[in-house]
């Protein structure tokens, strides 16, 4: 049977790279959506620039393509624009938690009905091997020779602080859990971040790391303060929904039930408006 989701682009990707599990797993949640309702006429995705961004290539959906770290922006003007599609946002550790993060942190306070997942390798990848916001210290690279200096961000407690109502991370490895988590994030009424611990074979190969280390979290946490607990315990290690809570979303709150795409007006209502504007 023919994949109907993928599109015939070369794939590019390093061969055993992360970003092959989260295809994968994104494939798998879009046929769970659709038998749940959300046809895929309603699901639109944004990239940035980066190896995660090639996922727009490779994938049978609507979208488009943004500058770098911008594919949160974009989605969210994509979904005031037309409140009944369902977007997905993909962005790397790079362009999210670098470039991008001042649109990640607004994105998460204004609680925009959006899904952003981050295919998080702690390395900028497509440029071979820089160190990224989520580089452990010590990380050697084209950019520290002599190890990285700095101490990474903590993407979970940072979105939390932000307001985020949806928090997540996965395992690229773990389909089965990443592709039901991906549902949980698209069905959530607001913002939805998944963090995605991407390994890169080629420049930051963290597969041993992650095989040995990542726990399931089997329920989200009650509070807003037992979620940055766990997410600040040992590192965040684990796979599954950290915190999720109900909030009426960005553009509830701004627009209410207003479309700009269904009210929007065809071109003989548009010049006539004008006539009668000036007179």
């Amino acid at each position: 049977m023919q994949d109907d989701l993928i599109t015939g682009a070369e794939n590019t990707w390093c061969p055993g790279c992360g970003n092959f599990g989260i295809l994968n797993a994104v494939k798998r949640a879009v046929r769970t959506l659709e038998d749940r309702g959300i046809t895929r006429d309603r699901l639109f995705m944004t990239a940035c620039i980066g190896c995660h961004a090639k996922i727009f290539d490779y994938l049978a959906l609507s979208g488009v393509y943004a500058l770098h770290g911008r594919s949160m922006a974009v989605a969210q003007g994509a979904k005031l624009a037309n409140p009944e599609l369902k977007l997905i946002a993909f962005t790397g550790d790079g362009a999210g938690y670098g470039e991008g993060v001042a649109h990640l942190l607004f994105a998460a306070k204004r609680n925009a009905d959006i899904t952003v997942v981050v295919h998080n390798n702690g390395v900028y990848a497509l440029t071979t091997g820089q160190r990224s916001p989520t580089s452990e210290a010590g990380f050697e690279g084209p950019s520290t020779p002599r190890g990285n200096e700095e101490d990474p961000f903590n993407p979970l407690a940072i979105m939390l602080e932000a307001g985020a109502t949806f928090v997540a991370r996965a395992y690229s490895a773990r389909l089965d859990a990443l592709a039901e988590i991906i549902v949980a994030a698209v069905e959530h009424e607001g913002f939805s971040l998944v963090d995605v611990l991407q390994p890169s074979v080629a420049f930051h190969n963290t597969y041993e790391e992650y095989e040995s280390s990542v726990r399931t979290l089997e329920e989200p946490a009650e509070t807003l303060e037992d979620a940055l607990a766990i997410a600040r315990e040992g590192g965040g290690m684990f796979s599954g929904i950290l915190y999720r809570v109900e909030r009426p979303s960005h553009g509830e709150r701004l627009q209410g039930d207003f479309s700009p795409v269904a009210a929007h007006q065809d071109r003989d209502e548009r010049h006539e408006r004008v006539r009668s504007l000036v007179g």
